[in-house]
């Protein structure tokens, strides 16, 4: 025995765990939507999670992904911190339930409806924005 560790031959790559823990927090904002549609959420709590939820479906980011390290920054770490903080305000049973029914939901395919609704509310912000600037001048 020369001391050294091996891992075993079927350990996951990095890039498998890597999906795996995307797959992992792709289910967790489906469980969090899920769980801002439970009329047991509190108010506070449905609002930040459907902000969640959108920034995590949206194409736009705050910071841009092609500026180099920085642009993946807020993937990796606005989006947990959210997640984290929006699960502190849901409640436990609610999210037993969301992440069961977040589970089942799965495998089913994605809704380009849900992609649409989320492309639109961005615009309409952008919108709002846009008009909040001009009407100030």
């Amino acid at each position: 025995m020369t001391g050294a560790v091996e891992e075993p031959a079927h350990a996951p790559s990095r890039w498998q765990r890597v999906q795996a823990r995307a797959r992992a927090l792709r289910q967790e904002v489906l469980a969090l939507y899920l769980a801002c549609r439970d009329p047991e959420t509190p108010r506070l709590a449905r609002v930040l999670a459907g902000v969640v939820v959108a920034y995590a479906l949206s194409p736009i980011d705050l910071i841009p992904d092609v500026i180099p390290v920085l642009g993946y920054l807020d993937d990796l770490i606005l989006l947990p911190l959210g997640i984290a903080l929006v699960l502190r305000l849901i409640p436990a049973e609610v999210m037993v339930r969301s992440r069961a029914r977040a589970a089942e939901l799965h495998d089913r395919p994605v809704s380009r409806g849900a992609a649409v609704a989320v492309v639109a509310t961005w615009l309409v912000l952008a919108g709002v924005a846009v008009w909040v600037v001009l009407r100030l001048r």
